[in-house]
């Protein structure tokens, strides 16, 4: 028997029962400590279903109004922090159901009339993950702009591209900076996406096989705003598919941040010297006065795996759950919030960390600029005068081997050599490569002059959708 106080209330299975439910059980079985961010759906919802009791006459207009008004005063105590729980509030669904009938009295207890906690958390869930959704959205297109203005300031500013972590070619670092834009463009249409298949109501699917009594999930549904009601009772309260969707586009959008983090890391070195970061955005060491560290990189770099981690995990929960709902799915809100604050707060750090850096395009292009970084034009050269593509590649590669084995400057080579010469030392200036780069999407300065053009259409898009 349980050694809680009565007087906090029974909870809600309470006629099925011949004693109380044990400290232990309670302990264990609570949501309380952080369900409590779904109070402002909760109550949204339940003003939904009450209207639609009333309008179908399982409520009279004075219950209506009884238990509208007992919904306003609990949303008032909540916002003021004055609402008491007490032990026997599980959820706060539970908490709210419990004070509104304290409040409205037998008319509060018609609230939860055609309703389940099954299909009522299921909507609060939902209701939440579109808010939530449209947030994260927000802030990814905030991280773009950022990208897309530092991206627009750098002109023709180039360092080496890389593949393998080695100096590949060269690349404006415009064109660098928009491959990160494009990334994240792809994670807001997987948020559009993951919304529109969860913009479904389940309300008024009961606890699994609906009600006998005349309810209308479509009316709620619509003046709730939700685009479409459920299909079958039994998928609407076991569905979590928009959790497992939304852990997803969680978890591949902060990859997105921790590859930007990888490269701030990197990129603040001394050994690589290509970027310098604001105070503001910097630690320092307790220790070693010299150090200023990149922790919001790191951060944002380690905390992948703890996003990663929220995914699998309750990929796990979902795999053997038969149907309809079961107590495991009370284990999709803790992975959900805690990837989605991740992420916004990983998004949002990485946006003032890039505004505020300093790009030292010196040492960009004193790397870009190795002779090596140009061997492909070198090879390409040849292709133009003829030479196959493979033959050529071995002709420049066969340079390069010599360059390094030697110690012989490539230029000297190049010179030298026959199906080269004078006229391919051109192509060993600084700046020359990336210049060269000219094909649609490249790197080049007319292929990324159309692509900022691009990229500016796509954030007005994005901008329109949010406030549509």
């Amino acid at each position: 028997m349980s050694n809680r106080d009565p007087v906090g209330g029974q909870p809600l299975w309470h006629g099925r029962f011949g004693e109380g439910p044990s400290d232990e059980l309670l302990d264990y079985t609570v949501s309380l400590p952080y369900d409590r961010r779904l109070a402002a759906d909760d109550l949204a919802g339940s003003r939904a279903h009450v209207a639609m009791l009333a309008r179908t006459g399982l409520l009279s207009d004075a219950e209506r109004s009884a238990v509208i008004a007992a919904l306003d005063q609990v949303e008032h105590e909540l916002s003021a922090g004055s609402f008491v729980f007490v032990p026997s509030d599980e959820d706060i669904h539970t908490a709210i159901e419990r004070r509104v009938t304290e409040i409205a009295g037998a008319a509060g207890a018609k609230l939860h009339t055609g309703r389940s906690r099954n299909d009522q958390v299921a909507l609060a869930l939902r209701m939440w993950l579109r808010r939530e959704g449209a947030a994260q959205i927000a802030v990814l297109t905030q991280l773009q702009e950022v990208l897309f203005q530092r991206a627009s300031d750098a002109g023709d500013t180039y360092l080496p591209g890389y593949t393998h972590l080695q100096r590949a070619q060269p690349v404006l670092l415009a064109h660098h900076l928009l491959a990160h834009f494009w990334a994240f463009a792809r994670d807001v249409d997987r948020w559009r996406d993951c919304l529109a298949r969860a913009d479904v109501s389940p309300l008024g699917a009961g606890a699994l096989a609906g009600s006998s009594l005349p309810l209308d999930p479509t009316s709620v549904a619509a003046e709730l705003g939700f685009g479409a009601t459920f299909d079958n009772s039994l998928d609407a309260v076991s569905d979590r598919d928009f959790v497992a969707e939304a852990l997803f586009v969680a978890a591949l959008a902060q990859v997105h941040l921790s590859r930007i983090g990888e490269e701030v890391v990197l990129w603040s070195t001394e050994e690589f010297g290509f970027l310098r970061l604001s105070d503001a955005y910097s630690t320092g060491s307790s220790m070693l006065p010299q150090k200023k560290n990149p922790d919001i990189a790191e951060l944002a770099r380690g905390r992948a795996g703890r996003v990663i981690g929220d995914l699998t995990g309750f990929l796990a929960t979902l795999k053997g759950l038969p149907l309809a709902y079961n107590r495991d799915l009370q284990e999709d809100k803790e992975p959900l919030f805690d990837a989605l604050d991740v992420c916004r707060g990983s998004a949002r750090a990485l946006a003032g960390l890039l505004a505020t850096a300093t790009f030292v395009e010196e040492r960009m292009a004193a790397a870009a600029d190795s002779a090596y970084t140009a061997a492909t034009d070198l090879a390409e050269h040849l292709v133009e005068q003829g030479t196959p593509f493979r033959e050529a590649h071995a002709i420049v590669g066969s340079l390069v081997r010599q360059s390094i084995e030697r110690g012989v400057p490539l230029e000297e080579l190049v010179e030298t050599e026959p199906h080269l010469g004078t006229a391919a030392l051109a192509l060993l200036e600084p700046g020359s490569g990336v210049r060269r780069r000219s094909t649609p999407g490249g790197a080049g300065p007319e292929p990324v002059a159309r692509q900022l053009e691009i990229a500016s259409r796509r954030l007005a898009e994005q901008h329109g959708w949010s406030s549509s």
